[in-house]
C-alpha cells in the first residue's frame, strides 16, 4: 500500500493507492491562511502537521487497514515554506510558515 502526502498550499490531502495504482482512500483538510502583509500568506506548521495526522488515520480507517500494511511513502509539497524549531523546545515550532507568493 502506498501513502501519498499531497501538502498543497491550501489544503493537505493524503491518498491511498494499492499495488495496482488503484486508489483506495483519499482525505483532504483545508488549511487556515494567514495574510500578514500584502503578498504574503503563512501557516501554522502545528496545524499543517495535524492535517498531516488526521488525514492519515482518516484515510487508513476509511480503507480499513491498518499502517503496518504501509510499504511506501511519497510526499510531495508547495516548496515556499520554511519551518523553523529550537532545538530545546521539544518540537514546538518558532512562528507560523512563512512564504512569499502574489496572493490575489
Amino acid at each position: 500500500m502506498l501513502f501519498v502526502i499531497d501538502q498543497g498550499t491550501t489544503s493537505t490531502r493524503v491518498a491511498l493507492f494499492n499495488s495496482t495504482g488503484q486508489v483506495i482512500a483519499q482525505e483532504q483538510i483545508e488549511l487556515r491562511q494567514y495574510y500578514p502583509e500584502p503578498g504574503w500568506v503563512e501557516h501554522d506548521p502545528e496545524e499543517i502537521w495535524q492535517a498531516v495526522l488526521d488525514c492519515g488515520r482518516l484515510a487508513l480507517q476509511h480503507a480499513k487497514i491498518s499502517a503496518e500494511k504501509i510499504t511506501a511513502i511519497g510526499i510531495t509539497n508547495q516548496r515556499e515554506t520554511t519551518i523553523l524549531w529550537q532545538a530545546d523546545s521539544q518540537s514546538h515550532c518558532l512562528a507560523r510558515s512563512p512564504h512569499s507568493r502574489h496572493v490575489s
